[in-house]
């Protein structure tokens, strides 16, 4: 009998497929189609603070027309009853009683206080877990990369400290040495670590001279950088590993799994193929797993890592200067 259960921060999942953050995420009626589905668990849609101080105002603005700033104000974020963190942490809250299946949250902050304050808060729903997104934008040129990757870090612990819940850290690649960060998170007490963030970043439209946000969804093979570096972390770190990123069938999370990953994190192609379709990668995995005579994940994870491959160059730069050569030969 085929065996999908894995663990993933201690949490034990019954499959390694978790739906990861996004609008989905943050419907009930859609949150229990993915369960139904088949998702082993799900990161809530993410709680950012500039969402937090943006409702506030919006909501000041709509109960009082005239408004009432003044120069003997100590904040510009009004503590209003139904604004702040309260309707996610409300909504949060019914995600997990109405749920069989894990509920991680996911949280993105600017201001130390808040990562704390919204941690603590978090804890308090009955989450399982907390997944901090640390997608750092520099605003400055004096900042070097290591002041932000300490500062991090220190986040990391802080947050830590105050809760209870496993902590599970979601970094993007843009790291000079994505493994030497991921070992000091690894060392100061992350419970997991999500590999990679997908980026949005602005662009201009020409026409109307302005910015805009376009939402661009993962294609299908983007996961191979968190490929390469699940199969570099694997039995080097204490965290579990969960692959992120372009995951599309089920054959992309037996790669993610042979390289390494404890799980994967999918949403691209919820988006392109319906919820239902976490039941076609299950199904795809478990028939991989019958013909290659497999009956539980933990035989064939890591198979091919570093670790475990006999090839001392396949994760080197030699690895890199052979699809140069074979490119150049096609070109002939």
């Amino acid at each position: 009998m085929i065996n999908l259960t894995t663990n993933y921060m201690g949490i034990a999942l019954k499959n390694p497929i978790i739906a990861g953050a996004s609008n989905m995420s943050a419907d009930i009626s859609m949150l229990r189609r993915l369960e139904q589905a088949g998702a082993a668990a799900v990161v809530f849609k993410s709680l950012f603070e500039e969402q937090i101080h943006l409702e506030s105002v919006q909501m000041e603005e709509t109960m009082y027309e005239t408004g009432d700033f003044n120069a003997e104000m100590t904040s510009l974020y009004p503590k209003l009853k139904h604004a702040g963190p309260q309707v996610y942490l409300a909504n949060l809250r019914k995600a997990k009683e109405s749920l069989d299946i894990p509920v991680i949250a996911s949280l993105n902050c600017i201001e130390d206080e808040t990562w704390i304050e919204y941690s603590r808060l978090i804890e308090k729903t009955g989450a399982d877990g907390l997944e901090l997104n640390f997608f750092a934008i520099p605003r400055d040129t004096e900042s070097d990369g290591r002041t932000i990757e300490e500062h991090q870090i220190e986040l990391l612990k802080q947050v830590k400290s105050k809760v209870t819940i496993p902590v599970s850290v979601k970094l993007s690649s843009l790291y000079t040495n994505p493994l030497n960060v991921i070992s000091r998170m690894d060392n100061a007490g992350a419970s997991g670590i999500v590999l990679f963030n997908r980026l949005f970043e602005p662009d201009i439209n020409t026409a109307e001279l302005k910015h805009f946000a376009p939402f661009n969804l993962s294609h299908e093979n983007d996961f191979r950088m968190s490929l390469r570096f699940a199969g570099l972390l694997f039995n080097q770190i204490k965290a579990s590993i969960c692959a992120n990123t372009g995951i599309y069938t089920g054959n992309d999370v037996i790669k993610m799994l042979l390289a390494g990953a404890d799980c994967v994190q999918v949403v691209s192609t919820l988006y392109k193929n319906k919820p239902e379709h976490i039941a076609v990668m299950l199904s795809e995995i478990e028939n991989w797993m019958e013909k290659s005579k497999f009956s539980s994940l933990d035989e064939f994870k890591g198979k091919l890592s570093r670790a475990m491959v006999k090839d001392p160059f396949i994760y080197r730069r030699a690895q890199y200067i052979d699809l140069l050569l074979s490119s150049e030969q096609l070109l002939k």
